[in-house]
């Protein structure tokens, strides 16, 4: 039996739906709950075989964006990080009526870097698909680390991301492998030109994962969009930052 997961609380008349990240859960935003949620009713999601969303196989980014929809709010503004990015900008692609407006965090329409595209080497994303195999808890841990070098409280982050996963029930090592498809092989570039929603993207600019040198590239692709790069930040700024991303994020929805 496949059961989603998705809490709504908050007091606010607006409705904001948040997506976590690759091997993650909802539990990550709980930090930006009493800061939003007099702002917004919020709508926290742990996606398809994430977390309490147990019994999904591995799906596509299209499979994804089409589980949300049934339980999603007639209308919503969607923030997405990393992989809960391309998942959120993929929802608006399909349900646009669905979606008021988007906020990317720390995300790319194309994760997987090429000659002329910045971003993670495909290499690495295949060795992260092989290790799941042979040590489960020690490729999750490495790639929280990841998210959260180079800024001044790295471990104290990383711990937190890591309490986040033991939280909850773990993914399959299928879903796990199915998320790491996605970030290799997935790209919405020239999907983004359809993309009619006001949007605005964050970025960490220590980020390791979502280079900022994308960011200028990103913004002559798509000049409907508006990018904020927090300049001391990596892959997670709203955990290491939470009250300057809120604050970007009230700014960006009228509400500050």
């Amino acid at each position: 039996m496949t059961t989603l997961y998705w809490q709504t609380l908050g007091e606010g008349n607006d409705d904001l739906v948040l997506l976590h990240g690759w091997g993650l859960n909802a539990e990550v935003w709980r930090q930006l709950v009493p800061r939003l949620s007099p702002h917004f009713r919020l709508h926290l999601v742990d996606l398809p075989g994430y977390g309490r969303s147990q019994g999904f196989a591995a799906m596509s980014l299209t499979e994804m964006a089409e589980a949300l929809v049934a339980q999603a709010p007639p209308q919503a503004t969607w923030l997405g990080w990393s992989l809960g990015g391309l998942v959120a900008t993929q929802f608006a692609l399909t349900y646009p009526a669905r979606v008021s407006a988007l906020i990317t965090v720390a995300s790319s329409p194309c994760f997987a870097a090429s000659d002329e595209w910045p971003g993670i080497q495909p290499e690495t994303l295949s060795q992260f698909q092989q290790q799941l195999n042979d040590n489960y808890t020690r490729t999750v841990e490495r790639f929280l680390a990841l998210q959260t070098l180079g800024t001044e409280h790295a471990r104290s982050d990383a711990r937190q991301l890591k309490e986040v996963v033991l939280s909850q029930p773990q993914p399959p090592v299928a879903v796990l492998e199915g998320g790491l498809a996605i970030l290799r092989d997935v790209d919405l570039r020239p999907a983004l030109a359809q993309v009619v929603q006001p949007t605005l993207r964050l970025y960490g600019r220590l980020d390791g994962l979502v280079p900022r040198k994308m960011v200028p590239l990103l913004d002559a692709q798509w000049p409907a969009s508006q990018a904020i790069v927090m300049e001391k930040a990596a892959h997670a700024p709203f955990i290491s930052h939470p009250d300057a991303f809120v604050e970007h994020c009230l700014r960006f929805t009228g509400k500050a």
